[in-house]
């Protein structure tokens, strides 16, 4: 998904920096793909977000869109899921997150204003069987965007979040291996139990980031915008 973040965020004219835990060819092409810059940073490391802003403002001055699609995932049985596994996916996935808002809140305020889109999950909503340090982390992304959006938006900081539900990624396939079935089955399998019928695209979550990204959106803070193809409705 964020290689589609990435190249929806060009197209509405952002100049982009995009990061993966190491400088790979495909991080390299995608940032010549979108005309930006590749940044190396392991958000396992707790140093690592604010040096990666650092870097960035450096390279490409103060950040105004942060867009935190990262995510760490396990997932098995909770009585045997080890202490350190659980707070190794809550600390990637939660508090990376609020990490980088802390690094890029200053710049953002110096700029009179920002937008904040955190890439939470369905799962973060509805929880998830074997996997429950991931939907907590996600939902405290949930809780955290809440939060953030009545403290920073009288500051001019916009901070929402993107739940998607099943998209069409390679994480499908880890579903598939996980199930026993093949590739094609678990997408039939998943989309029979969408409303829609069909799986969600990368580029469909890619246009809600930009739609919460537009500076003329400028009333909506807060929220969380469900891009599941209404497996999941409601007020959270």
């Amino acid at each position: 998904m964020g290689g589609a973040h990435a190249r929806r965020l060009a197209a509405d004219g952002c100049t982009l920096a995009v990061a993966d835990r190491t400088l790979t060819p495909a991080l390299q092409a995608l940032a010549d793909e979108v005309g930006g810059a590749a940044f190396a940073a392991d958000l396992a490391d707790p140093t690592a977000p604010a040096a990666l802003v650092a870097q960035v403002r450096e390279r490409l001055g103060d950040v105004d869109v942060l867009v935190a699609n990262h995510a760490h995932m396990t997932m098995g049985p909770t009585a045997t899921v080890a202490p350190a596994d659980f707070w190794s996916v809550v600390d990637v996935n939660l508090a990376a997150t609020f990490a980088l808002v802390q690094a890029v809140l200053p710049g953002m305020e110096r700029r009179g204003g920002g937008r904040v889109i955190v890439v939470a999950s369905e799962w973060g909503l509805t929880g998830w069987p074997e996997a429950a340090a991931y939907a907590a982390s996600k939902a405290g992304l949930v809780a955290l965007v809440k939060t953030l959006g009545r403290e920073l938006g009288p500051r001019g900081v916009l901070v929402n979040a993107v739940a998607p539900g099943v998209i069409d990624t390679p994480q499908l396939s880890v579903d598939a291996a996980a199930a026993g079935v093949s590739d094609e089955q678990v997408r039939a399998d998943y989309a029979a139990v969408t409303p829609l019928r069909r799986i969600g695209a990368p580029e469909e979550v890619a246009a809600a980031v930009s739609l919460l990204a537009d500076p003329a959106l400028g009333a909506v803070v807060g929220q969380v915008l469900q891009v599941n193809g209404g497996t999941t409705r409601g007020r959270a």
